[in-house]
């Protein structure tokens, strides 16, 4: 039996007890690399596999942190249970406390640019005990107003039509969902099948309906999370794909006009999955905002 990439990816990492909401949950984490901690946070409906065609590049200066969040990939998927954006935070601090990180480059894609969010807001709050250094965000619904849901989240996230659609999903149905999310010119049918895997692990599949519910919690806490964002410090970098149908160009633009002072790298030909799309230059993009923070914060202070 072939053994293919996410699966590899599985027996490489490991599962980690963490106490996440005051309950100990099995998390999945694949580490790689040494150098200053960056931590990646993935997107929905997929898992820490998104970052596997960046990983080598990053690693070779970074060390990594790249946990499934729970009710994803590798990670416990707890049946019945109200999956929130805020106990995502607690997962991530939770790991960060975990491995003793202090202080962390943050990268996050989609569904993990909200958890990012959350992140900051604990920052501006100081409750938050690990130094966030740099922030890099990939195509997100940072700004809640502007998010375009496909039709399928939109179902998805319907109190009757959820459950039933959780029910019949599959790997037919979720490639058809997604296709129009990636470049038209882009073959996203490897990508697709991985994250069905993880997706359909353990029948992972069955809570879709509650892990969608994101959707609302960034409507609940817009204020919160975007100001958080949008505070000058940490330096901010934004690498954004502008085919992306549901934060593409028409995202970049209100990052470009909320946020003047952060680098904004616009890739012209790629949808929502930069990671996965064009890998190495988003790694690259990455690493060079990255160099840019590290000569800022050792450049000598003016008197």
């Amino acid at each position: 039996m072939t053994t293919t990439g996410i699966e590899r990816w599985w027996s490489g990492g490991e599962s980690v007890p963490l106490v996440v909401a005051g309950v100990r949950r099995e998390v999945f984490v694949a580490r790689a690399g040494s150098g200053p901690v960056m931590t990646l946070l993935h997107g929905f409906p997929s898992s820490s596999y998104d970052w596997a065609k960046a990983a080598p590049a990053l690693a070779a200066h970074h060390t990594l942190l790249m946990p499934d969040f729970l009710g994803f990939g590798a990670s416990e998927k707890p049946a019945g249970h109200d999956y929130s954006i805020h106990e995502q935070a607690d997962l991530v601090v939770a790991l960060w406390q975990h491995e003793a990180v202090h202080s962390t480059h943050l990268v996050a894609h989609d569904y993990g640019t909200t958890v990012a969010q959350e992140l900051l807001a604990r920052r501006a709050d100081a409750s938050l005990t690990t130094e966030i250094t740099s922030l890099t965000l990939l195509n997100g619904g940072i700004y809640p107003e502007l998010h375009r849901p496909e039709p399928g989240q939109s179902a998805l996230l319907d109190p009757e039509t959820g459950p039933r659609l959780s029910a019949s999903l599959n790997a037919e149905l979720l490639a058809a969902a997604l296709a129009p999310t990636f470049a038209e010119d882009y073959d996203p049918g490897t990508d697709v099948a991985r994250m069905w895997q993880g997706l359909s692990r353990e029948d992972g599949h069955l809570h879709a309906h509650r892990l969608i519910r994101y959707i609302t919690d960034r409507a609940a806490h817009r204020d919160r999370w975007v100001d958080a964002m949008e505070a000058s410090d940490p330096p901010k970098a934004f690498i954004w794909g502008l085919l992306d149908p549901i934060s593409g160009a028409h995202m970049a633009e209100r990052i470009a006009e909320r946020m003047p002072d952060a680098t904004l790298d616009a890739l012209a030909n790629v949808g929502h999955w930069p990671p996965l799309e064009a890998p190495q230059r988003v790694a690259a993009l990455i690493l060079a905002a990255v160099a840019r923070l590290e000569v800022r914060r050792h450049r000598p202070r003016r008197h």
